[in-house]
C-alpha cells in the first residue's frame, strides 16, 4: 500500500494546511485538511482509518504527541483538500486542540482536522493510514485510543506519509 499527497512536495507540507494558510476556525486554528490518495491496498480492504500526528510537539506539549486529525470508516481511496470540514461519508475523532495545551477548544470544533502550528521550529508530521478488513462503527468525536482498540486485529496494511511544516 502507498499513500501520496499533492500537498507534500519534496517533503514539505504546503502552507495552506497550517498556521500560514487562510482557512481557520473561529479560534484561529487551521482547518484546511491534507488531500491524499491511497494506492495498491491489499485484497480484502473494507475501509481505511487515519491518524495525523506531530511527535516533534513533545517539548512544547508537555511530553505528548500532538494529534491533528483522526478519521475512520473511510471507504474511498482519495480524500480531497479541506474535505474534513464537509465530508459526511466517514467519521472523525477529536484532535489535540480540545486539550488544555490546545486551549480547550470545544469538542464540536475539535472533531475535524486541526492544522499545523509549530511554535518553536519546523515539525515533522506523520500521516498514518491503515487498510482495514472491516468498518469500525465509531461515532464522530471518538478518541484516538478507541480507534486503536477497534483496529486491533483488523489492520491489513499501513503506510506512513511524512512531511515537514515550517514554523
Amino acid at each position: 500500500m502507498k499513500v501520496t499527497s499533492a500537498s507534500i512536495v519534496n517533503g514539505q507540507i504546503h502552507d495552506k494546511h497550517g498556521k500560514h494558510g487562510a482557512l481557520k476556525n473561529e479560534n484561529g486554528m487551521p482547518t484546511c485538511s491534507l488531500p491524499f490518495k491511497i494506492e495498491d491496498a491489499p485484497a480484502g480492504t473494507v475501509s481505511y482509518a487515519l491518524v495525523l500526528e506531530d511527535k516533534d510537539a513533545f517539548p512544547v506539549s508537555g511530553g505528548f504527541s500532538w494529534i491533528h486529525w483522526t478519521a475512520a470508516d473511510i471507504i474511498r481511496t482519495e480524500l480531497f483538500e479541506n474535505e474534513s470540514q464537509s465530508a459526511t461519508d466517514f467519521v472523525q475523532g477529536l484532535n489535540s486542540w480540545t486539550s488544555m495545551q490546545g486551549g480547550s477548544q470545544s469538542k464540536e470544533l475539535s472533531r475535524y482536522y486541526g492544522g499545523m502550528a509549530p511554535p518553536d521550529a519546523p515539525h515533522l508530521y506523520e500521516l498514518h493510514v491503515f487498510a482495514l478488513d472491516t468498518k469500525l462503527g465509531l461515532k464522530n468525536g471518538f478518541l484516538m485510543n478507541d480507534l486503536y482498540k477497534q483496529m486491533d486485529g483488523h489492520i491489513l496494511a499501513q503506510y506512513t506519509l511524512k512531511g515537514t511544516y515550517k514554523n
